[in-house]
């Protein structure tokens, strides 16, 4: 039986003035789009990042995380924030970048999550916007939800050291469960796109864990910078299909310029398919995408090639893929919402038995 989680009267001895809340997410469409300049289509998921929150005299910081209960409360003081390799390093990184805002004042913070670490589903950005939003609202901070995003990015890239885009973040703090966004990450431009009706999104996490701020995912934004760069463009956006033909590029880069134009283009047509309520074709696409990030980006693994192929396989699975950075994490399924829960438990049944791995069903939610 799990240990019963002190509350933030017990931790701090006094009561929380602020509560909120930010998904997790997974993304239907546009995997390693967001640094190119292009689009994607995120939803949020039931799963949420929560913080309860105080002001406190001072500039003195101390937050608690439920994901580590046997630790005392991380404290720091406002402006000599130090990153240390852990998980306070999001929180550390929200305030630096704060700062400007108007947050010069300490706090106590409470945080408790369900969103997986390490499966793909934004653990970061979710702790990021929930702690975003605490503080907005503690201090009556000048942050609308997308300057909000985007001070999440800021966070990550510049303090944490991760290399991320800006389509996590964004869809944390403004996707939902029942409705995807359609994102230009050039622009910020957005637009809510409801699921099907009679479709349901499945996510399963492989029991891979990634991470953003090291290895092949740094490396694939280095070789799309490169390439960009080669093809006289800012961003991978800007390129031509054309220069697919050229042979002065190395036959790496180009695969990695196909697939970030063919999953563009994924992406415009997977939300045609969404809005026209077009399940099959809409899972045509999933598969196309999951193929591409196997074959021309590379970031898939044979565990996740099984469970894909496994899941597509499933009655009332219309397509499957690989979903976030890659090199573990989750996979998003698009499935017949009559066959939704079913359809998840037995794809991950078979994906358990077939590599000993320990396949989660993260949606739909228990």
């Amino acid at each position: 039986m799990n240990a019963r989680l002190p509350t933030f009267e017990e931790l701090f001895g006094t009561g929380p003035t602020v509560r909120a809340r930010a998904p997790g997410r997974v993304n239907l469409m546009g995997d390693h789009t967001d640094y190119n300049g292009g689009f994607v289509f995120p939803a949020g998921i039931p799963q949420e990042t929560r913080v309860e929150l105080a002001p406190a005299a001072g500039r003195r910081v101390a937050v608690w995380s439920a994901a580590f209960p046997e630790q005392a409360p991380v404290e720091y003081d406002l402006g000599r924030e130090v990153r240390d390799g852990s998980w306070s390093d999001y929180v550390k990184g929200m305030t630096t970048v704060l700062a400007p805002f108007g947050l010069d004042d300490g706090f106590r913070a409470r945080i408790e999550s369900e969103v997986p670490v390490g499966s793909g589903l934004s653990s970061s950005a979710a702790l990021e916007i929930s702690l975003g939003r605490a503080l907005r609202e503690a201090f009556e901070l000048p942050l609308p939800d997308v300057e909000l995003a985007l001070a999440g990015r800021r966070a990550e890239n510049e303090f944490v050291g991760a290399p991320v885009g800006i389509m996590d973040q964004m869809a944390c703090s403004l996707a939902t469960p029942a409705s995807a966004i359609f994102l230009d990450t050039r622009s910020l431009h957005y637009e809510p796109v409801p699921i099907p009706r009679d479709g349901a999104l499945i996510v399963i996490d492989s029991g891979i864990e990634h991470r953003h701020a090291s290895g092949g995912y740094a490396e694939r934004r280095r070789e799309c910078q490169e390439a960009a760069a080669l093809l006289g463009v800012s961003e991978l956006r800007d390129a031509d299909s054309a220069i697919l033909a050229r042979t002065d590029l190395p036959a790496t880069l180009v695969k990695r310029v196909r697939h970030v134009l063919s999953e563009n283009e994924r992406v415009l047509q997977t939300v045609r398919a969404f809005r026209a309520g077009d399940l099959g074709t809409a899972g045509a696409l999933f598969a196309q995408s999951h193929a591409s990030l196997r074959d021309d980006f590379e970031v898939s693994l044979p565990a996740i090639d099984k469970l894909v192929g496994m899941a597509a396989r499933v009655q009332g699975v219309y397509g499957v893929r690989l979903t976030g950075g890659g090199f573990g994490g989750a996979v998003v399924a698009l499935a017949s919402a009559r066959r939704v829960r079913a359809a998840a438990d037995e794809v991950v049944r078979d994906y358990r038995q077939a590599t000993g791995n320990r396949g989660t069903v993260v949606v739909p939610a228990a």
